[in-house]
């Protein structure tokens, strides 16, 4: 019978912890390797946007008390996602029925989460997994087949298989695939947070106060946005999680690393943006960012010109270019190291969620005696570049659609989105396949092969 094998995770970010959690669970023996200090250092950043395939994905991969905890402490997102004019003309309103293909258990619903809390949560009972301030360098792959991976400290890890989960700027990637690249696009963002207060809510609009949101003027810009609203939704949640204790983790304390914002982003060509933009600090950027969306509706600008100055950021948006399959090894990649995506429509942290149940899977029937480890890395990263390259395009398309300088192409996408919000079977049809997903649903039996 082959040996079970042991894995090194270089990475603990969401895709990697994900991946932890789910070979731990299935009995693999998976040591996760992370360059931060410790695990607060990783939790800078906004809310993450969790749909069914990132969904469905952590309910396979977590022991059930940290799902129930992840479903109490993630914010609803919201009725759905809303299309309208820079004067808050609907367009189209898509459900959140037809996000998630009429399905409507926790794993099938969308969540707002808090990036604070997933971070806990994916790191509880992983102490004796995860080994903090371990930067790392390369790997050689040793006589045996097994591969070493080196760090900046002179230490090393040997395993029998190595998943690059470092990110976009992957240093395994740069090894394994040097071809493999990733771009500058030509869209910009200015992105921010507005509280969400007592005060703020008195004057923000229902939309987008709860839910999603995309404002798209007759050319050249677009704005996004999406309300986090956990803490609220955690502390009425905070009797309906039983088994935390053993995790060191209570959802009042979970609660108390939220606050609730609306996260907005004004994305544009980056020919709108002057030279020295990287240069502005918070006020400056919300200056950049009102001259782009002059004569909107006061609301929008209002909201603009009351966020937190020191929430507020240039993002320019950079992508993966897909690239032809290579020869599946006992090396691999999951999430932004290898199909890296523009921020449009929130698809990478759940690709990245998916790669790593999809991965768990696979390796689970290596460990169990059911198939043999390179072609189950093979079978793993042919889905994985179907999945994923597959959002990098969509992405893509949806930023290009996002700045387009076109009158003519946006007017008539405005006319497709009028008649998608008169047409049920149409609006399904164009929007319900964007955040589904097609993944199997018996979590317990895709780990343990029952």
């Amino acid at each position: 019978m082959p040996t079970p094998p042991e894995v090194i995770v270089i990475g603990g970010g969401i895709g990697g912890m994900c991946l932890a959690q789910g070979l731990t669970r299935a009995g693999v023996a998976v040591r996760v390797y992370e360059r931060d200090a410790e695990p607060r250092d990783w939790v800078r950043g906004y809310r993450i946007h969790v749909n069914q395939m990132g969904g469905r994905s952590l309910r396979q991969c977590l022991p059930r008390p940290l799902w129930e905890a992840f479903v109490a402490t993630a914010g609803h997102p919201g009725p759905g996602f809303r299309f309208q004019t820079e004067h808050l003309e609907e367009l189209v309103f898509v459900e959140e029925g037809v996000m998630s293909g009429g399905a409507t258990g926790p794993a099938d619903v969308h969540h707002a989460a808090s990036r604070v809390v997933l971070r806990r949560l994916l790191m509880a009972g992983m102490d004796d997994v995860v080994h903090f301030g371990k930067t790392f360098q390369r790997y050689e792959t040793r006589p045996d087949g097994r591969v070493t991976a080196f760090f900046a400290d002179g230490t090393s890890a040997t395993a029998d298989v190595l998943v690059g989960a470092d990110g976009a700027g992957s240093t395994v990637r740069r090894q394994y695939l040097p071809h493999a690249g990733r771009v500058l696009t030509d869209a910009v963002a200015v992105g921010g947070r507005l509280p969400l207060t007592p005060a703020t809510r008195r004057w923000l609009p229902p939309g987008f106060q709860e839910g999603l949101n995309l404002v798209l003027p007759p050319k050249g810009c677009a704005m996004f946005t999406a309300s986090f609203t956990g803490k609220r939704h955690t502390l009425d949640n905070l009797g309906d999680v039983a088994g935390l204790a053993p995790f060191g983790l209570d959802l009042r304390s979970l609660a108390d690393e939220m606050e609730d914002y609306v996260l907005f982003a004004v994305i544009a060509h980056r020919d709108a943006y002057p030279r020295d933009a990287a240069t502005l600090d918070g006020d400056g950027l919300k200056r950049l960012a009102a001259a782009l969306t002059t004569g909107w509706h006061p609301d929008l600008r209002r909201m603009l010109a009351e966020a937190d100055p020191a929430s507020v950021q240039l993002m320019p948006f950079k992508t993966s270019v897909p690239i032809r399959p290579w020869p599946a090894t006992n090396v691999t990649l999951l999430g932004d190291a290898i199909h890296s995506m523009t921020p449009a429509m929130g698809f990478g942290a759940n690709v990245a969620l998916r790669d790593a149940a999809l991965l768990a899977r696979h390796l689970a029937t290596v460990h169990r005696g059911e198939d043999t480890l390179v072609p189950a890395v093979a079978a793993y990263e042919e889905q994985m570049r179907d999945h994923g390259f597959r959002a990098v395009r969509t992405a893509a398309r949806l930023t290009e659609f996002m700045i387009s300088g076109n009158p003519v192409l946006r007017h008539a996408a405005k006319g497709w989105f009028r008649a998608c919000d008169l047409a049920g079977p149409l609006k399904r049809m164009s929007f319900g396949g964007l955040w589904a997903d097609g993944t199997p649903q018996e979590p317990e039996r895709l780990l343990a092969g029952r």
